[in-house]
């Protein structure tokens, strides 16, 4: 049972965030779920992950067992943009799933990076994988090779300062050249499987957007997009909200697949983070990928 004493410093936090924030090597995830499965006691008692701690309150933590990792190496070619002894930056492409889960067992890229011998983070099922995008959106993702890299790069997305652009071409017309959408966004209440605006019980949803190049008779716009949150589906959620589905999006604005059928033409082409080492920021992108190419040359007026 690990024991930590809150100081007046960190005092008000909430409980899963204290626990992210005090030293205790748990990322805010992995606190919030200790904290629903009745492993973490404040004073004694077990309390929500919304619990604000006070000064000299007693946090204890049960120890877990990591279960042993069932998870297989496979052969999976990946493109490495850059790799040390802390992460790996890949540019991962379309049609591959990130870690297993929901009956994708094989086949992603976890299991290829286990198939490479990469040294990952602690995980039973989600090793290495700070952030994820979708199955069939392409571009960066950055993975930790460590505890501490995962710790820290954890931190930079709860604190907003990594910092994930992408590259998207949505349909219609934006006539605006720059533009902000704040809606937050919660599970769809009618399509479980779907997220959405939720303005009364969502969470804070920020994305900007700048126009790169309008295509008026494909009646389309280019535009680039960054996150401030990261909520799931975000871009593709919040551009359908606007009235500017994703082009290729099988689930936010179907019919809007003329031009692309295989995804939602959605890629992640620049990352920037601080190194969980040198703490010196570093900066990646990637070209968009070829089929994307090809799309807006077939549609350049």
């Amino acid at each position: 049972m690990r024991r930590i004493e809150v100081t007046s410093s960190l005092s008000g936090l909430r409980l899963d965030a204290f626990l992210f924030k005090a030293g205790a090597t748990l990322s805010r995830s992995k606190a919030e779920t200790l904290i629903e499965e009745g492993f973490v006691f404040v004073n004694g008692k077990n309390v929500s992950r919304s619990y604000k701690v006070s000064e000299a309150d007693v946090i204890e933590i049960q120890e877990q067992e990591e279960k042993p990792s069932t998870l297989q190496g496979e052969d999976i070619p990946l493109e490495i943009v850059y790799e040390d002894e802390d992460i790996i930056v890949i540019n991962k492409p379309a049609g591959l799933v990130v870690h297993p889960g929901n009956g994708n067992e094989s086949g992603t890229l976890v299991n290829a990076l286990l198939g490479r011998g990469t040294q990952l983070s602690s995980s039973s099922s989600r090793p290495g994988i700070v952030h994820r995008i979708d199955k069939d959106t392409s571009g960066l993702l950055v993975v930790a090779k460590n505890d501490e890299a995962m710790l820290f790069l954890q931190s930079q997305l709860a604190d907003h300062s990594m910092h994930r652009e992408y590259m998207a071409l949505v349909k219609g017309i934006i006539l605006e050249s720059d533009g902000k959408i704040d809606a937050p966004i919660g599970r769809d209440r009618i399509h479980p499987t779907k997220q959405a605006v939720d303005l009364a019980k969502g969470k804070e949803s920020v994305t900007y957007f700048h126009v790169e190049k309008r295509f008026r008779k494909a009646d389309a716009t280019l535009i680039s997009c960054r996150l401030l949150t990261g909520r799931t589906h975000q871009i593709r959620v919040h551009m359908e909200y606007i009235g500017h589905p994703v082009i290729g999006d099988p689930v936010y604005g179907s019919g809007n697949r003329k031009l692309y059928k295989e995804g939602q033409l959605l890629h992640a082409y620049r990352l920037t983070l601080t190194h969980p080492r040198s703490k010196k920021e570093m900066s990646f992108e990637a070209p968009l990928p070829p089929y994307f190419q090809q799309i807006l040359a077939e549609i350049e007026e």
